[in-house]
């Protein structure tokens, strides 16, 4: 079926979007896992894994449109030195694909594209999930400070 063109640029951006979340993510797991945090390392795992399935689907739905998945673009990765840097920088990552996401569908509809309209709205649930999640482990570092969260962070 031949999707709207500039529907599956949008697409392809998004697409981007999650293929730049996955590195970031999983460098931020590996680093957590380095310095002994594995209950970070997981939920950096986990979020990096739920990133690929978004990007699986993406591919999916632009082939299924007829349009050329763009898979050798990346946007610039944010790689946090410290936990409660990965999480901001996680944070404007999440918000970034949350306005994305949120403005492809009103595009979507607009093209009257409502089975890809629908396709989005699931992965932005999943995307709101993923806010969700880096908010409650901010607000566990602010309410415990730091050093408190982090003892809680390693598995024994």
């Amino acid at each position: 079926m031949k999707g709207n063109e500039k529907l599956v640029l949008v697409l392809n951006q998004l697409l981007a979007d999650e293929l730049t979340a996955i590195n970031q993510y999983m460098v931020h797991s590996e680093m957590c896992d380095d310095w002994g945090y594995e209950k970070l390392h997981k939920h950096f795992e986990k979020r990096a894994i739920d990133e690929m399935k978004h990007a699986e689907k993406l591919i999916g739905r632009i082939l299924f449109l007829e349009g050329l998945p763009i898979v050798s673009e990346l946007k610039k990765i944010h790689i946090g030195a410290t936990v409660d840097k990965q999480l901001a920088s996680d944070h404007v990552a999440e918000e970034g694909a949350i306005k994305a996401y949120n403005e492809a569908i009103v595009l979507a509809g607009e093209v009257k594209d409502f089975a890809t309209r629908d396709f989005l709205q699931a992965i932005l649930n999943d995307e709101d999930a993923h806010m969700d999640g880096i908010e409650a482990l901010q607000s566990q570092i602010e309410q415990m400070s730091m050093q408190v969260f982090l003892t809680t962070q390693v598995e024994g």
